[in-house]
């Protein structure tokens, strides 16, 4: 496995690269299209080639004998890119198109989970406003209102007033908010909890947890303001125990696997539960992913002590044994540096300064929204950098990456100063 392409752009693709290129069996990793940040890494090429385009990647995959391809956003999966690579007889890491419906439809998950009795929210589906407000009426607040199909993380709306919720209804399925992804919507009940994402490697009726980890989703303090695709990330997590991770694997894990078994589409690739832990320690499901979470993945990836390209090359070839994967038995946190206006509008093309710094050997910045221009790297997105550190217990490690944040800086940089929190206990 000498040659790997990583497809996708963000800090996610970062990250997977990072990990992948560290492996004995790997000698160069391509990144499309990659950023500026893995631009710099030794050994990591990028490939000016967009995720989205899967004609123009498989050609380049077979130009240059890729030996393993590892898909990171969901966009290519739900538009069937691990179908036809398979077709070409090219090893790639990832669900087939049937089963990222779990992550492409909010229906087609929810029906999933009803089938095969996977706890999650009450629900109804909706494709026009006047039923919808309808049964907005008859339902008690908070309440949770999504677009059904993808929309980077941004397509949920958690209404805590009736004007509210009428408003993301009629927003939503105009089309105005995330186009196609909102013709049709889901409206669901508000679970009281803390959320936790729960990933796996899947090949098969295989499966191998990854660390446990909980994202900040909100874009202000205290996990207030909109939605955004995550602005910060933490592991392990201090509510997924052995007795929780025992439950989360029999209730929801594993019937999920056997669902897809038992549908004769078996499912390979990370499987991520999003997962609502009730105040009575209880899980339920709130969405289902078929890949990696960002920013999850960097403090992950920084406690990983295991071969990734190995991990991928198995699954890809349906040769995955199951085994305990080997962590850091640290915490690592990650802090999401972001354009100020994030997740609306906001300006690109702000140099970066402090990135030539020496930084800890127990931090790692990982690039998303970047772009090299010359010596310089200026931002090129919302959420442009994710300062990672590790550290004894999260504190340690929040204490860790926050002192590498000070020495970052552009025009209307924006950032979190309190992620990690809800696992700090003073």
């Amino acid at each position: 496995m000498k040659n790997i392409l990583v497809i996708g752009s963000g800090g996610r693709e970062h990250a997977l690269a990072w990990k992948l290129i560290q492996s004995q069996h790997t000698q160069k990793v391509y990144v499309a299209p990659g950023n500026a940040g893995t631009e710099c890494e030794e050994n990591i090429v990028n490939v000016d080639i967009k995720s989205d385009d899967i004609d123009g990647l498989l050609e380049f995959s077979e130009a240059e004998s890729i030996d393993l391809v590892v898909v990171g956003p969901e966009a290519p999966l739900v538009a069937g890119i691990v179908d036809v690579f398979t077709a070409a007889g090219i090893s790639i890491f990832g669900p087939k198109q049937y089963n990222a419906q779990l992550e492409g439809s909010k229906t087609f998950a929810k029906q999933f989970m009803q089938q095969y009795n996977i706890p999650t929210a009450e629900y109804a589906t909706f494709t026009e406003p006047k039923s919808a407000l309808n049964y907005l009426s008859k339902k008690s607040l908070p309440i949770v209102i999504k677009a059904d199909g993808l929309a980077a993380g941004k397509g949920v709306v958690i209404a805590h007033s009736a004007d509210e919720a009428q408003y993301a209804v009629m927003t939503i399925l105009s089309g105005d908010a995330h186009g196609d992804a909102g013709k049709k919507i889901i409206i669901e009940e508000f679970i009281q909890g803390e959320e936790v994402s729960f990933i796996c490697v899947v090949d098969h009726d295989t499966i191998i947890p990854l660390a446990s980890s909980q994202d900040h989703k909100a874009r202000d303090a205290g996990d207030l303001g909109p939605n955004t695709g995550g602005m910060g990330a933490y592991s392990p997590s201090p509510l997924v125990d052995q007795a929780m991770h025992e439950k989360i694997m029999q209730q929801i894990i594993i019937p999920t696997v056997n669902g897809f078994m038992d549908a004769g589409h078996p499912y390979q690739g990370f499987l991520y539960a999003g997962i609502m832990i009730t105040p009575e320690g209880e899980p339920k499901v709130l969405e289902f992913n078929c890949r990696l979470g960002d920013p999850e993945t960097q403090p992950i990836m920084l406690r990983l002590n295991d071969d990734l390209s190995e991990i991928c090359y198995q699954v890809a070839n349906h040769q995955l044994l199951a085994r305990q994967l080997r962590w850091s038995p640290q915490s690592a946190l990650g802090v999401v540096l972001a354009s100020g206006g994030y997740p609306y509008e906001y300006n690109k093309g702000d140099k970066i300064s402090g990135l030539d710094h020496v930084h800890a050997p127990h931090a790692k910045i990982f690039h998303a929204g970047t772009v090299r221009i010359g010596n310089d790297i200026k931002t090129s997105g919302g959420r442009v950098l994710c300062v990672t550190a590790l550290g004894n217990d999260v504190k340690q490690a929040q204490k860790n990456a926050y002192a590498e944040v000070k020495r970052i800086s552009w025009n209307n940089m924006f950032y979190r100063q309190d992620i990690g929190y809800r696992a700090i206990k003073d």
